[in-house]
C-alpha cells in the first residue's frame, strides 16, 4: 500500500505495551472519537515476532513479519503500517497505557519532563511493564518532540482503595517505599463501568458489581457504588488467580525455598513467576486457555491446569461476593471471559447460593446477558477495549488548540 495520509481533523495514536506484545490502534479525533485502525505486535523480543493491522473502513488487514528488537523498532514499525492513513505529522495526540502509577497518580495525565522521570523512579515496582512503556515514549518522544503525550495509569481506577484492601502484612515502614496492593486491569475496568452505566444497570451508580477480566493476565474486582473496593492483583500484577503465564498468589516461603535447594536468584524467580508458570506450567502443553479446552479430554495435564483456573476464579468471586455483601452484577471480559462459555459454565456452577444462574443457551452463544430470568444476578458478557479507553481519557485531557477540530 503506498502512503496517502488523509487530511483528516487529527488522530489519537494508541499504545499498549505489554511484557511479551505491543497493542495499539487509531482513532479519529471526533466527539465521540472513532476508531480507524487497530493492530498489534506479537513476540516482543524474539525473532519471530509479526505486526498485524486492521483497517476499519475497508476491512484491510496486514500481516507482515518484523526484524526488530527495540522498542523505538516496534513504533517504526507501527507507524509505518499506519501511512496508508495518518503520517506523524498528522497526529494530535499518543496515548500510553501505563501499567503502574505508583501511589502518586490516580488520574491520567499529559506526559512532561518530570512525570516521565517519576516513572523511571517507579520502574522497580513494575520491572515487567514500565521500562519498556517509558522507552515507547520516548521513542516517539524522539520522532515527534511536539507531539502531546498522555499517560493512562492501569492501576488508577484501584488508586483509592480502602485502607484494609491496600495494606500488606509486612513492617509498615516498607509502605513508604510505595509497597501495598495497588490493583490492575484498570481501563479494561473503567471501559466495562462506563458500559454499565450506558446499558442502564442500576449497580453501575448504586451496587455491587464483580468484574472478572479474564486474560491471558486475569484479575478480578469487586465494585460497590462505583468505585473500586478490592481487586485480585496487588504489589504486582502477577498477584490473584492463575493466569496464562503468571503464577497468582503463591506462598512466599517459596522463593527462600528454590533460593535455598536450586540457588535461584530473585531475577530467575521473577522469570519464573511471570512467564514460566501458571497455565503453562502447570499443564507444560500451552498458556492459551483455547489449546488446553481441546486438549482437556486427552491430556491430564491441561485438564488439571483448567480446572485449577476455574477453581480460583470460583473462590474470587465468592470472596468479593463476601467483601461486597452480596452482588448484584457479574461482568465477564477479557480474551477468555468473552469467549469462553465453558470457563463461564464452570466458574458459576454452584453459586446459586448467590442468587446466580447462568441460562446455558445464552451462554453457549456468548450472547450480551447470559443470566435466567429468575437469577437474582445480572450476569453480563462486555467486550472490553483498552485503547477505546486511553483515547477517550486523552480527548478529554487536550487542550481545544491540540484538538484540530
Amino acid at each position: 500500500m503506498n502512503p496517502s495520509p488523509s487530511s483528516s481533523p487529527g488522530f489519537i495514536l494508541t499504545l499498549n505495551a505489554g511484557s511479551s506484545s505491543l497493542k495499539f490502534a487509531l482513532f479519529r479525533l471526533t466527539t465521540p472519537v472513532t476508531c480507524a485502525a487497530t493492530g498489534h505486535i506479537d513476540g516482543l523480543g524474539q525473532s519471530g515476532a509479526t505486526l498485524n493491522l486492521r483497517i476499519i473502513s475497508d476491512g484491510t488487514t496486514v500481516r507482515e513479519p518484523l526484524d526488530a528488537a527495540r522498542p523505538a523498532d516496534y513504533l517504526a514499525a507501527v507507524l509505518h503500517a499506519l501511512q496508508p492513513i495518518v503520517s506523524v505529522n498528522d497526529l494530535a495526540a499518543a496515548g500510553h497505557r501505563v501499567v503502574h502509577g505508583g501511589p502518586d497518580y490516580n488520574a491520567s495525565q499529559k506526559i512532561t519532563p518530570a512525570l516521565l522521570q517519576a516513572l523511571r523512579k517507579l520502574s522497580p515496582l513494575d520491572p515487567e511493564h514500565l521500562p519498556a512503556e517509558i522507552a515507547l515514549i520516548e521513542a516517539l518522544q524522539a520522532r515527534s518532540p511536539k507531539l502531546p503525550q498522555f499517560a493512562c495509569f492501569d492501576t488508577a481506577f484501584h488508586h483509592d482503595l480502602p485502607r484494609v484492601a491496600q495494606a500488606l502484612p509486612i513492617p509498615r515502614h516498607y509502605e513508604k517505599s510505595g509497597v501495598r496492593r495497588y490493583g490492575f486491569h484498570g481501563l479494561s475496568y473503567q471501559f466495562l463501568m462506563a458500559e454499565l452505566q450506558r446499558l442502564g444497570d442500576p449497580a453501575a451508580t448504586t451496587g455491587r458489581i464483580i468484574l472478572a477480566h479474564l486474560g491471558s493476565g486475569a484479575s478480578m474486582a469487586a465494585v460497590h457504588d462505583g468505585k473500586s473496593i478490592d481487586t485480585s492483583m496487588g504489589f504486582t500484577p502477577a498477584a490473584g488467580l492463575v493466569m496464562g503465564t503468571r503464577t497468582g498468589d503463591l506462598d512466599p516461603g517459596l522463593a527462600a525455598y528454590l533460593a535455598r535447594t536450586e540457588k535461584m536468584s530473585g531475577e530467575k524467580f521473577q522469570h519464573l513467576v511471570n512467564h514460566e508458570s501458571g497455565l503453562l506450567g502447570v499443564s507444560e502443553i500451552s498458556a492459551d486457555m483455547r489449546v488446553l479446552l481441546q486438549q482437556e479430554s486427552q491430556d491430564v495435564r491441561a485438564a488439571e491446569a483448567v480446572a485449577l483456573f476455574c477453581y480460583q476464579a470460583k473462590k474470587w468471586l465468592g470472596a468479593f461476593a463476601a467483601a461486597l455483601g452480596g452482588v448484584d452484577t457479574v461482568v465477564f471480559a477479557g480474551g477468555i471471559g468473552e469467549n469462553c462459555p465453558a470457563i463461564r459454565q464452570r466458574i458459576c456452577t454452584g453459586l446459586g447460593f448467590l442468587g446466580l444462574v447462568l441460562n446455558e443457551t445464552l451462554n453457549a452463544a456468548n450472547a450480551a446477558l447470559i443470566s435466567t430470568a429468575e437469577s437474582r444476578v445480572t450476569v453480563r458478557v462486555i467486550r472490553t477495549d483498552e485503547e477505546l479507553m486511553i483515547a477517550r481519557s486523552v480527548h478529554g485531557l487536550l487542550e481545544p488548540a491540540e484538538k484540530l477540530e
